[in-house]
């Protein structure tokens, strides 16, 4: 009887992604319905990849597949299936009338849906090229608005971040995970195995002010700007040790973000000598990720400006990162800026 009673009570007090969508749009009786389908539709396709990500070596979806994409990188099985699964669902639910994915060069523009409000934009599957090695991936996505009098254009989908209206991303690893914003706070849904449903788990997510913790790829320090390496070496030799940094680097950007969102700390994605724009791309990886510490309560900068405030150019444009705790950022730009 007790464990009954626990269960309905559990019941009670879970809230879906479903619900908390909906929940969302009522508090705005001016909404059309339409952000919540597309949200929906995102939920959909992140449980399909979710299934096949956790399947994958059984199901023989791992290596490549065979070709390259846009960006020069090797495509591998779940890649093609990660992108397949984003844009159909999109599609079907009718609300999005431009696309922009990682792994297509050109615009997706959705001729049939002239009643879309949105523009989509997503890395199906970041971080694959740690597929193989079972490490955390996952799906990147962010939401604009477009005219629904305009011609949908590849132009719709060059908006600065600060129009973004939702972020988000799955993530793929000992549990999947919905991170979402919509522009009031950030939230985490986990999917339930028993239910199939993604559950409310961390309600109204906050980042530390300061953490001591930092996030960088090391191999590449002889390409770096002398003076992020001086930085770097200021957070791995403090004046006193209670200022010693901790270092964690996965190598998959949602992985790393999400750990920098929960714990605090900063993580860096530089420009270099090699890679004079950065390697990050600005629409669908760099601005969804920024929007989302934002409202966690960090900030995020390419160095100079505002990752939010800088306006396209082209699509797959790059950009330089860095992100994380508001104090963290704060001083790294003391030593970017020397004054």
């Amino acid at each position: 009887l007790n464990r009954m009673e626990s269960t309905q009570e559990e019941i009670k007090s879970s809230l879906t992604l479903t619900h908390f969508i909906l929940e969302q749009g009522r508090k705005h009786p001016e909404a059309t319905g339409q952000l919540s389908i597309l949200l929906n539709s995102i939920e959909i396709a992140s449980k399909y990849i979710s299934s096949k990500v956790r399947a994958a070596g059984l199901l023989r979806l791992l290596g490549m597949e065979g070709s390259t994409n846009v960006q020069g990188e090797a495509v591998k099985k779940l890649d093609v299936i990660s992108n397949e699964s984003f844009i159909t669902c999109l599609k079907r639910s009718g609300m999005v009338r431009v696309m922009v994915s990682e792994e297509n060069e050109e615009t997706i523009i959705v001729s049939d849906q002239t009643n879309g409000h949105y523009v989509a934009v997503f890395d199906p599957l970041d971080g694959s090229s740690n597929i193989d090695a079972n490490v955390s991936i996952g799906s990147i996505f962010g939401i604009y608005r477009i005219d629904p009098n305009a011609q949908p254009s590849a132009e719709a989908a060059l908006q600065p971040g600060s129009k973004l209206v939702a972020a988000g991303y799955t993530m793929y690893g000992s549990a999947t995970m919905i991170v979402l914003t919509t522009g009031q706070g950030v939230n985490a849904f986990t999917l339930d195995p028993s239910s199939g449903e993604f559950v409310l788990t961390h309600p109204q997510i906050k980042t530390p002010k300061r953490k001591n913790i930092y996030s960088i790829n090391e191999g590449y320090a002889k390409f770096w700007d002398p003076n992020l390496a001086k930085y770097i070496e200021h957070i791995k030799a403090p004046a006193t040790d209670k200022d010693v940094y901790s270092q964690r680097y996965v190598g998959s950007m949602v992985a790393d973000v999400h750990r920098t969102i929960l714990y605090g700390g900063i993580f860096l994605y530089p420009a270099d000598s090699r890679a004079k724009d950065g390697k990050l791309r600005l629409l669908y990886e760099a601005n969804p990720m920024a929007m989302i510490i934002e409202q966690a309560g960090g900030k995020a900068t390419n160095g100079d400006t505002r990752i939010l405030d800088i306006q396209p150019k082209s699509i797959h444009q790059r950009t330089p990162v860095f992100l994380g705790s508001s104090e963290n950022i704060d001083e790294l730009m003391t030593f970017l800026h020397p004054k």
